[in-house]
């Protein structure tokens, strides 16, 4: 039996992605960054998260404006490499923002990027299930077919995976790879990446980035493995 399951990373993990890719654009790989804002002297001016979230609390108009300043790119970018479709894509980003509307209060997220992205995911695959029903997207389905190769063999049905167990474990695996390492896993399978989004946003080549996209499956199958988790 197939066990076709997406990734599931930890907010902490996701922050700390930011974290990562912004030593990586001072470093090897200048385009990581998965966000741009403006550049005042060459740093990158926003909003601060809390006061974004504040606005919500106290039902400022401007709340969605400067989330939309912020993270419009990378929200649109998640939505768009499930869908492939941009009307879609821009729909899931205005159900996005009124999802956290409605729960900004009583909800006041710790990390509002990890927050927000998980909303546009999730409505994302909604729209996309509700779209193709018994056909999915070929890079969604490639990645999804990649990360089976992780539980071949495996005895285990789709009931019987701990899903909370399977994702602290992938958080773990994660969070021991070094940093190109990590943004390339993420990008691919949190993400969605393509292999030339990928090669192209950390200045690899295509057939490196699919050597190192194999050998993390391969690590990370026997990282499951030896936790008895397949």
């Amino acid at each position: 039996m197939k066990i076709c399951y997406t990734v599931q990373i930890s907010e902490v993990a996701i922050v700390h992605l930011y974290k990562v890719a912004e030593e990586m654009q001072r470093t090897q790989c200048k385009n990581i960054l998965i966000y741009e804002g403006k550049k005042q002297k060459g740093v990158i001016i926003w909003m601060e998260d809390e006061k974004i979230v504040d606005l919500y609390w106290n039902r400022s108009e401007n709340a969605i404006s400067e989330t939309d300043k912020k993270y419009r790119k990378p929200c649109i970018s998640i939505a768009n490499n499930i869908l492939n479709d941009i009307s879609d894509s821009e729909e899931c980003l205005n159900d996005t923002y009124l999802a956290a509307w409605n729960t900004m209060p009583p909800q006041r997220p710790k990390y509002l990027p990890a927050f927000l992205f998980k909303i546009v995911k999730n409505i994302a695959f909604n729209r996309f299930y509700f779209n193709h029903r018994d056909k999915r997207r070929k890079e969604v389905s490639v990645s999804f077919d990649e990360l089976e190769e992780c539980v071949a063999g495996s005895s285990y049905t789709d009931d019987m995976i701990d899903a909370k167990e399977l994702a602290g474990a992938v958080n773990e695996f994660i969070e021991g790879l070094s940093q190109e390492k990590r943004v390339v896993f993420v990008r691919r399978y949190w993400y969605f990446d393509s292999v030339s989004q990928i090669s192209e946003r950390c200045e690899i080549s295509e057939e490196k980035t699919k050597s190192m996209l194999m050998r993390l499956r391969k690590s990370l199958g026997e990282f499951l493995g030896e936790r008895g988790l397949i």
